[in-house]
């Protein structure tokens, strides 16, 4: 960031905000509102958001004017809050999640001309104006280097599927229903296979908006929990290509239902065509997948200094009750 700063004059703050806005060394306080000190840098101050939503209602997270999606609704806030236009935020997020598709940690950062000394309204505030299924888990300063997508190194997602003759209502909206009788053994055993380095050509869906990735990613982890009725599907991995996670959990509830071997699974990835995985299988629904979270180069994850303290939110506490009991 630049180390030249000018002072904001007259920056309007949002009513209900009431959040002071300032430097370390304030140059001049004169002409800024409510006496809070108002700085602007050059460069801008950036922000990291940890974010949680129930994706049931929304085409996404990627912005959108219509259908509604994750950012959209974020920028709206956002602009709210900080009384910036959307073009000034600059919003990124980690991970451009698909319609249907929940997040319990996604992470994405914004920019801000000035800084905050505390964080803990404006956190208050974006979560006032959010809808009740999008919530800001987190605010934390970030460091220039940091962005949301690029410096990702790791991602977490689960897929979620109840394995019972009906389908519990209270998950219908975060689970895939299967009334077939699965055996996770076998499920695991499949699931083994997809760690490591491979080609995944053969488990991503085409995309007019992805048109040039890297179809080489590596899997860390892959395993199958099972709680009762609710089997967990968790994969990690440097990076997942469109609607990979999905196509893996289809081809893993074929083996479930034991219409197919576990060793199905490497003669697919060899053949990195995704024609051969459409003979055995169509995509899993959106419904049961949630990104749990996603992991950063430890450098990047700094507070840069004289920033605020991360908000986590804040709890509302009263010294007594005045309604009497009766």
């Amino acid at each position: 960031m630049s180390s030249t700063s000018v002072l904001a004059a007259g920056l309007p703050c949002h009513p209900n905000l009431n959040a002071t806005i300032s430097s370390p060394t304030p140059t001049n306080t004169s002409n800024t509102k409510d006496g809070d000190n108002l700085v602007m840098k050059a460069d801008g101050f950036k922000w990291r958001l940890v974010i949680a939503y129930d994706g049931t209602r929304y085409a996404g997270w990627q912005y959108q004017s219509s259908p509604p999606t994750i950012q959209r609704y974020v920028e709206k806030a956002l602009m709210v809050a900080t009384q910036l236009e959307r073009n000034d935020l600059h919003l990124v997020g980690a991970s451009r999640t698909d319609k249907g598709v929940h997040a319990w940690g996604q992470v994405a950062h914004f920019i801000t001309p000035f800084n905050y000394d505390r964080i803990e309204r404006i956190h208050a505030a974006l979560n006032g104006t959010l809808p009740e299924d999008i919530r800001v888990r987190e605010i934390i300063p970030a460091v220039p280097e940091f962005h949301a997508r690029f410096s990702a190194q790791r991602k977490v997602y689960h897929y979620r599927i109840y394995n019972d003759t009906f389908m519990d209502p209270f998950q219908r909206h975060n689970a895939y229903h299967s009334a077939h009788k699965l055996n996770p053994a076998v499920m695991r055993e499949a699931a083994k296979y997809f760690i490591g380095n491979h080609d995944f050509s053969a488990f991503v869906n085409a995309s007019q908006k992805e048109r040039v990735r890297d179809p080489v990613k590596d899997i860390f982890r892959c395993d199958l929990v099972q709680k009762g009725a609710l089997l967990q599907f968790e994969v990690e991995g440097s990076g997942f290509l469109y609607r990979q996670v999905r196509n893996m959990v289809a081809l893993l509830l074929q083996i479930g239902r034991e219409a197919v071997p576990p060793d199905i699974v490497p003669k697919i990835l060899a053949t990195r065509d995704r024609r051969e995985l459409a003979k055995y299988t169509l995509l899993a629904p959106p419904q049961g997948l949630c990104l749990m979270t996603v992991k950063y180069n430890e450098d990047h994850l700094q507070l840069p200094t004289g920033s605020p303290n991360t908000s986590f939110g804040r709890h509302y506490t009263i010294n007594s009750c005045k309604l009497p009991f009766y």
